[in-house]
């Protein structure tokens, strides 16, 4: 995994978090610490958190490398 993508998946996993908070308790962290929705700050970081998810959208089609690699083939005896 890249750097990119382990940046992303961050980012994505605080906005799930931020989703969490404002689902289970009408809280919305990211607008409480940055001074709300419309502060420049606070809809930089819902952008960043929007586009690390499109990045992060890769990783439901990158193939699974247990499954891809060649079976280990044991000579007989």
């Amino acid at each position: 995994m890249s750097a990119i993508q382990r940046i992303a998946l961050a980012l994505t996993i605080i906005g799930a978090i931020n989703w969490g908070l404002i689902g289970f308790f009408q809280f919305d962290l990211v607008a409480n610490i940055f001074g709300g929705q419309d502060s420049a700050i606070a809809r930089i970081i819902y952008g960043l958190v929007g586009i690390a998810g499109l990045i992060n959208l890769g990783l439901l089609f990158k193939p699974n490398e247990e499954l891809e690699r060649d079976p280990e083939v044991r000579p007989t005896r």
